[in-house]
């Protein structure tokens, strides 16, 4: 949700805008739930299918956005090319308090509120990004 969020945003600068995903053991379609929130926000995403954050996929000007503090630290522990600096917490990046829930295996209702929080948070993220040089943003 939260790569086609920022998609969605105006954005100054061109920017790459990826999902990947920690644990992807085959490529899967688009979770149902999160589709219909899309769907039901005006966002539509054809053909989407998961894939594996992968080593090539980290650059020293590439910026990895995590959800949480334990993503971030699996991404570190995994990946030797990831740079610490490079890897961070949506809330953190954007001054938000409180880390954003998964809500997977949860309720319809579950992945419509995941969405309105992360659509604020990704908000303030577009507007630190257009005030910032190019990027590629990895999620």
């Amino acid at each position: 949700m939260a790569a086609e969020i920022l998609k969605d945003c105006t954005m100054k600068i061109p920017i790459d805008i990826q999902a990947r995903g920690i644990v992807v053991l085959f490529p899967e379609p688009l979770n149902q739930k999160v589709e219909a929130v899309l769907i039901s926000n005006g966002i539509t995403l054809e053909n989407y299918m998961s894939s594996q954050l992968e080593e090539e996929d980290f650059a020293k000007d590439t910026l990895i956005i995590v959800m949480g503090n334990s993503d971030k630290q699996k991404i570190l522990d995994m990946f030797e090319n990831a740079i610490l600096e490079n890897v961070q917490v949506l809330t953190e990046l954007v001054g938000d308090e409180l880390e954003i829930m998964d809500p997977y295996g949860g309720t319809l209702q579950a992945y419509g509120i995941c969405y309105e929080t992360l659509s604020k948070s990704i908000r303030k993220l577009a507007a630190i990004l257009n005030s910032s040089q190019q990027v590629n943003v990895k999620d």
